[in-house]
């Protein structure tokens, strides 16, 4: 519900339904609705141009009986007395304003409009040379002021209680007292009470609601500033002041239900209102539909890995409170309370012992629904795990390459003619005499059996062939030969165990 700017009335149009039309408004100069016969006002028509039952030219008055005039411009002066209207182009007729020429010794003069908020004029005027003494003023016939001092009355701030009947009291100095006719002022709401709105009295538990808390201004007052303010049951504020009467909230909870009402004040702080209470009963829907599934899936747990139990329900609103169990242990593995439709339970290494039925259970308040068992089978994977083969082939290819450096610095180091003899399988070798000694070389020494094939356990010793042959006779240096039937070939066999 947005703020009025204006005057909203209702009025047939040419065709259709009825719709919303401005009024024009009518102002008066100077401010009093009585003054003295021979005197003169000036009216003033003012309009928002949004609607026109005809097309004007100009501005159209209209004065009890007599026949309606149009003037190019927007004033009027007058020095009659009697009820005037006007109509701005574009605009319905304004609401009448009474004007009155006196003839009288004593007046009372008092302004067209008072809102509530403003300040409040009463003046008491005598017509001819002498002067008052004394003057009084009464509200609904009790005396309310009496000075010699000042003939004006004032309120510094007019409220709704001080509409009523004015009359004025005056005393010459020979002690003759006149009275004024008794004069009605209604003093004028500035704006009217909040009116609280919502867009569900009934939510949904989690959904969004949007409050209005609407009002209307005067068309005489319509840059009127106001400030919002929304509160819950005992004046529990539920927003801060702010120029906008909408406030929304992004999800209302089954605690939040409650009676909300609305507050408006000016920026000034000198009026406020509020509106009526408005209840809100947010609705809660069970639980239903509770499924347990596993991360990874119930077949696929792999010994030492992580486990995820994970429990949702299809319907349910608010607060849940989840929990899981071991059906064939019935051990409780743990519990969590959320505003969620699911929630998960973390097992970080899986064992041997985690093999069973798991459900889970779900409750927000309306009783305890429990979910299908699922049977959880753990697994193991045999062979090395990937992290070790992965290190090891990169620490087996870095040792193979400087076992070749090392050798073939070696090979160029011994004599033509020395070195090992074999056969396919091999066998103990003895080796023959030493040449030079070489520290960088190691000493031959014998080594055990070699089998092709061979498929070793855990943590077995194997060894590996790395053989370098001299370049043929023909000096072909690029040309290594592999042959166990060459007599000028080094043979040489490193040991590595196995990381499992």
């Amino acid at each position: 519900v947005l703020l009025w700017a204006s005057l909203l009335v209702l009025a047939a149009p040419v065709s259709g339904p009825l719709a919303a039309v401005y009024k024009s408004v009518i102002s008066v100069q100077p401010p009093w609705t009585t003054v003295f016969r021979g005197e003169r006002v000036n009216l003033t028509c003012s309009g928002f141009h949004f609607y026109a039952q005809e097309k004007l030219q100009g501005y159209r008055w209209f004065s009890g009986k007599a026949r309606p005039r149009e003037t190019p411009g927007n004033t009027l002066e007058v020095r009659d007395s009697g009820q005037y209207r006007c109509q701005a182009p574009g605009s319905l007729p304004s609401n009448p304003v009474h004007l009155i020429f006196s003839s009288a010794s004593l007046i009372l003069q008092a302004p067209y409009s008072v809102f509530e908020g403003d300040e409040l004029v009463l003046r008491c005027q005598k017509r001819g040379r002498e002067k008052l003494a004394v003057v009084k003023y009464t509200w609904n016939r009790k005396i309310i002021s009496g000075t010699d001092e000042s003939f004006d009355l004032l309120i510094p701030k007019a409220s709704l209680n001080n509409s009523g009947c004015y009359q004025c009291v005056g005393f010459l100095e020979n002690a003759y007292v006149l009275k004024t006719s008794q004069i009605n002022i209604q003093i004028q709401e500035l704006f009217s009470r909040p009116k609280l709105e919502v867009t569900d009295s009934q939510p949904i538990e989690g959904k969004p609601v949007n409050l209005s808390c609407g009002t209307q201004l005067p068309l005489e007052r319509p840059d009127t500033r106001l400030h919002f303010v929304f509160f819950r049951d005992n004046g529990v504020m539920i927003s801060n002041r702010s120029g906008s009467p909408d406030l929304q909230i992004t999800a209302i909870w089954r605690e939040d239900s409650g009676s909300y009402w609305c507050g408006a004040e000016t920026v000034t702080g000198g009026i406020h209102k509020r509106s009526l209470p408005l209840q809100i009963d947010v609705q809660r829907i069970p639980v239903s539909g509770v499924f347990l599934e596993t991360q990874p899936q119930r077949d696929q747990v792999v010994k030492g890995e992580t486990l995820v139990l994970v429990c949702s329900v299809a319907k349910g609103t608010g607060n849940t409170t989840f929990s899981w169990h071991r059906e064939d242990t019935r051990e409780s593995l743990g519990q969590k309370s959320q505003r969620s439709q699911k929630a998960e339970l973390e097992i970080p290494v899986i064992g041997e012992s985690h093999a069973g039925r798991y459900y889970c259970t779900a409750d927000n308040g309306y009783g305890l629904i429990q979910s299908q068992a699922v049977n959880v089978t753990v697994r193991s994977i045999p062979g090395i795990k990937r992290s070790l083969v992965a290190g090891g082939t990169t620490g087996g290819s870095l040792s193979i390459l400087l076992a070749v450096a090392l050798l073939f610095y070696c090979w160029h180091q011994r004599k033509p003619g020395d070195g090992f003899q074999g056969d396919i399988i091999r066998r103990p070798l003895t080796v023959g005499p030493p040449g030079p000694f070489n520290p960088m070389c190691p000493a031959p020494v014998e080594l055990q059996q070699l089998y092709i094939n061979v498929h070793p356990r855990e943590r077995d010793l194997v060894y590996s062939e790395i053989q370098i042959s001299q370049p043929g006779a023909e000096g072909e240096a690029n040309t290594f030969r592999t042959s166990l039937e060459n007599q000028h070939v080094s043979v040489v066999y490193s040991e590595v165990k196995t990381q499992l």
